[in-house]
């Protein structure tokens, strides 16, 4: 059996802030949840999650003789804060930067070169939000950190502000114990969340969060929850901002690749209005943000404009769920 530390310690000279190992077992508990939550309408549009949802609860049925699933995370966060002032929008933190799925694939991918030279004939396969993997499970079950009430991984020492990465290997290695909640009472985050998005601790309403419907919701956004932006037009990090673990154990970066890009935390709602698709090619090469596309964005940045108005955002509170 391979020596767990090593993989451990070339994971961290590769840059890694965390890695842990966990069986390649059947996510029995997990696969339910995912599967209530599918049926539920949760998901929305995302429809390939649903259509992979077997695959997402065995790794053995992506990787066939898998024994193990290394987990990794990286930690993106900076110390900026994000304006607030009027015409000013908002980009989600971890896209200020470059495209994680980039960064931290290219990191998985040397990781795995060096698993293979040192275990010929291993077989293995590595995803970074690109693959039919439930990440936040395996995080949790090798001990990375827990599910936290937002839903977004917590590690003890570093908070939520990570990137999520895993290798399913046929090596068969030496495990870490599942890591535990502690969120305790603390429901921050679902106060916080200006849509009522988070309908119960744990569970996100893809249909509600302003993430989702700024990134991968197509067509125009409803009116109750335009209201709602708040300046947001590239995800929302509300619920992750209000976290106490975040607030007292989140610590910057040592990834030179996300440090922001000029422009992305205080984005000019008016002049990005008129940005015209070469202009958001040019800006957004290399990075996340070109996941929501050059309509996509200026949806968004319209509908930001438009509940800055007199009259065009509602204060009172998340908008009535009874409908949903």
């Amino acid at each position: 059996m391979m020596d767990a530390q090593r993989i451990r310690q070339q994971a961290g000279e590769l840059g890694f802030t965390h890695v842990g190992i966990a069986p390649a077992d059947a996510l029995g508990e997990e696969g339910i949840l995912l599967r209530t939550w599918l049926d539920s309408g949760y998901a929305a549009s995302m429809a390939w999650i649903g259509r992979n949802a077997d695959r997402r609860s065995d790794a053995r049925l992506v990787l066939p003789g898998a024994r193990s699933v290394i987990a990794v995370a990286l930690n993106y966060y900076t110390p900026q804060s994000h304006g607030s002032g009027p015409g000013t929008g908002k980009i989600s933190r971890y896209a200020w930067g470059d495209d994680y799925h980039d960064i931290l694939g290219e990191k998985l991918e040397q990781l795995w070169s060096w698993l293979r030279a040192e275990s010929p004939g291993a077989e293995g396969r590595f995803y970074c939000d690109t693959g039919p993997v439930m990440e936040k499970a395996w995080a949790q079950r090798a001990g990375i950190g827990w599910l936290g009430k937002h839903g977004n991984i917590i590690t003890p020492d570093q908070g939520s502000w990570v990137f999520l990465g895993e290798l399913i290997t046929t090596l068969e290695l030496a495990y870490d114990a599942p890591a535990t909640d502690h969120c305790g009472t603390c429901t921050l985050c679902l106060e916080a969340c200006p849509t009522g998005a988070i309908v119960e601790p744990y569970v996100v309403d893809s249909t509600r969060c302003l993430s989702y419907l700024t990134i991968e919701h197509r067509g125009e956004i409803d009116e109750s929850l335009r209201s709602h932006l708040g300046g947001w037009i590239y995800g929302c990090d509300i619920c992750q901002d209000v976290c106490p673990w975040n607030r007292k154990f989140a610590r910057e970066s040592e990834e030179p690749g996300f440090q922001p890009r000029a422009g992305n935390i205080t984005p000019d709602l008016q002049s990005w209005s008129a940005m015209s698709v070469a202009e958001f090619q040019e800006r957004f090469r290399g990075s996340a943000v070109k996941r929501t596309r050059h309509e996509g964005l200026l949806r968004n940045i319209r509908a930001a404009l438009e509940a800055e108005r007199p009259g065009g955002s509602d204060p009172s509170g998340p908008p009535d769920a009874s409908h949903q």
